[in-house]
């Protein structure tokens, strides 16, 4: 059976990460926190925001906007919308 976690973004138990996301302390914090699919749905906003606002990842600013969307999305705050963006719970009340 795979490992699982207390997921702080579904709030039940889930399969866990096989290992963390990031170096350091955030990346243990993500590895003890955060769902495996959880992280797989952050991965994909994560693609879209760099892409829609041309975020350059080697500037600190840009950087700096990523973990905060990263935390509001694992907090179930709300992040910043994307133009063109419908998210999954939209469809299903389509």
């Amino acid at each position: 059976m795979a490992n699982t976690v207390f997921c702080k973004k579904f709030q039940k138990e889930m399969e866990a990460l096989d290992r963390a996301p990031l170096p350091g302390a955030k990346g243990q914090e993500i590895l003890q926190t955060v769902s495996k699919q959880a992280w797989q749905e952050w991965q994909l906003l994560q693609t879209m925001m760099i892409n829609e606002k041309q975020l350059n990842l080697m500037q600190p600013e840009s950087r700096k906007y990523v973990m905060e969307q990263m935390e509001k999305f694992f907090n179930n705050e709300a992040t910043e919308k994307l133009a063109g963006y419908v998210s999954p719970d939209d469809i299903k009340e389509l």
